[in-house]
């Protein structure tokens, strides 16, 4: 054996997790930077002895860099899962061992192994990633770039090195060479576009020490919660980045699977959470998605070579190729504003309308419900008093979600605005600022019996509304009116109503949209 054989070796054996002999055989799961053993409830991580042009990881000492790097980075956001890092060592009877006081032949990082079933990669292929936590995820990003270290940021700069790289490796694998150089060209022109962007929210700081690598691979739900784990610990150059740019990397990998309502539901939440202050960005998002997209290609890419399986992962490859090119040709925006009583399905209707209306991964979706409980930092169960309701409350609230729409659809993304809509003033102020920015609008109100509407509100569990049934009978009271709008009939399925809905909205009927 030469180099780390013996070391890997050892540690794919029952005896580095001091196991009985007869006990279950260790896994290996092998990537282009690292060895992971798994064995019972413990886990241990290896860095491979490679150097890219990126990365280096050719000497014991670089390794335990990494490890340790790689410990500090995801120990405050998962505990749970990281222990301690300790040298792979050779006893006095010549055996390797984990720990010890020899010299440290290489490095090694102890975790607890969780349920490959509880990994976001594992829930989203039994098709269990719902809307429930979809939103905590959301949710949960959101709070990790908020503690996330502030760093002097580089916009352009960044974006354009990363360009750089990939265009190294791409031509040294000899991969797709015509196809990259036009996407790098066009890659180029759009950071050009959005360079005035970026340098300003580096300056705004929008640009932390994040997560670097945050796809589905990578999150684990730990007692019903998200918990990301496995930051980018190699380069401090690319795990400091745009915040949007680190959630784009999980926005793509769900569009990537086919998961396109669970990334715009996971997009609006953490837009919602930010109250604003990242919808700017969104102009930047079509670029981000279609690096993150190139990126993993050329991952796949390194890690066929280094387990020396080349053209194992080509069909997938070829798909991220396709869909890098097809992000920087995005969908135009538009509105889509849905009123009706409350108990309608307006809410509904909006997240399952979302990801069918570009640009990918689908419509923010504003509420105003929502809207009134984001700025205090109240949960959906929250109740408001009634002051929240005033008639000054409520038109600030409108006046909150219309100015967001106005910002979103100026950044290129399309919007959906949830709401009652019962005041056709406030109707044809949303239709009003469709016009002002040029875009197409549609309004829809939805009907349905009132026995159906009292008995869905009367079911509601953990909902943004507030409305009881005394608010809908003052509604009922009241009248809809609404001829300006086109008027859906809900009373029955969900699937039902979503169907309609696109039909007057002239909406493809092939599925989602995902701009790839």
């Amino acid at each position: 054996m030469n180099g780390q054989d013996e070391t890997l070796a050892f540690l794919g054996s029952r005896a580095a997790f001091m196991a009985a002999p007869g006990s279950a055989a260790v896994e290996r799961i092998d990537t282009h930077g690292a060895v992971v053993f798994l064995h019972g409830d413990a886990a241990l991580k290896i860095k491979r002895a490679v150097h890219y042009d990126y990365m280096d990881l050719s000497t014991p000492e670089q390794r335990r860099k990494m490890l340790q790097r790689e410990l500090d980075l995801n120990a405050p956001a998962a505990p749970m899962i990281y222990h301690d890092l300790q040298p792979v060592t050779r006893g006095p009877d010549g055996a390797l061992r984990i720990g010890g006081k020899g010299v440290a032949l290489d490095w090694v990082l102890r975790m607890h192994r969780f349920a490959a079933k509880d990994e976001l990669e594992a829930i989203a292929g039994r098709g269990a990633l719902d809307d429930t936590l979809a939103e905590a995820i959301g949710r949960m990003v959101h709070g990790y770039h908020a503690a996330a270290p502030l760093r002097p940021g580089r916009g352009f700069e960044l974006l354009g090195d990363i360009l750089q790289e990939l265009s190294r490796v791409f031509a040294g694998l000899g991969q797709g060479a015509p196809d990259i150089t036009a996407w790098l060209s066009d890659a180029g022109a759009k950071l050009r576009d959005v360079a005035p962007l970026l340098d300003r929210r580096a300056k705004q700081g929008q640009v932390r020490r994040c997560h670097g690598d945050l796809h589905l691979r990578n999150i684990v739900v730990i007692e019903g919660r998200p918990v990301p784990f496995d930051a980018l610990e190699f380069s401090e150059d690319l795990g400091t980045c745009d915040v949007l740019y680190d959630l784009a990397f999980l926005l793509m990998d769900l569009c990537h699977r086919g998961l396109s309502r669970a990334a715009a539901r996971v997009l609006s939440t953490y837009l919602a959470a930010a109250n604003g202050a990242q919808d700017h960005g969104l102009a930047a998002l079509p670029l981000f998605l279609s690096v993150r997209a190139a990126i993993r290609a050329m991952v796949l890419l390194q890690t066929d070579a280094a387990t020396a399986q080349p053209g194992r992962s080509g069909p997938e490859i070829a798909a991220y190729l396709r869909e890098a090119r097809a992000y920087l040709r995005p969908a135009p925006p538009r509105l889509v504003a849905i009123g009706g009583y409350s108990g309608t399905g307006k809410s509904l209707l909006a997240h399952a309308l979302a990801p069918y209306l570009g640009p990918a991964p689908g419509a923010v979706v504003l509420s105003t419900d929502e809207t009134r409980k984001i700025a205090p930092d109240l949960g959906p169960a929250a109740a408001l008093p009634a002051k929240a309701y005033s008639d000054g409350a409520r038109a600030a609230v409108y006046d909150r979600m219309l100015a967001r729409a106005g910002v979103l659809i100026g950044a290129g993304h399309s919007v959906i605005l949830d709401a009652t809509w019962l005041d056709p003033a406030r109707r044809r102020a949303a239709m009003a600022l469709a016009a002002r920015l040029h875009v197409p609008a549609a309004g829809l109100l939805l009907t349905a019996p009132p026995k159906v509407l009292r008995r869905r509100i009367k079911a509601r569990r953990g909902d943004w509304s507030d409305a009881d049934v005394a608010v809908l009978e003052g509604q009922l009271a009241r009248g809809a009116g609404g001829a300006d709008w086109t008027r859906i009939e809900a009373g029955g399925t969900p699937e039902a109503t979503l169907a309609a809905a696109r039909a007057r909205l002239g909406n493809p009927p092939d599925g989602p949209n995902s701009d790839p």
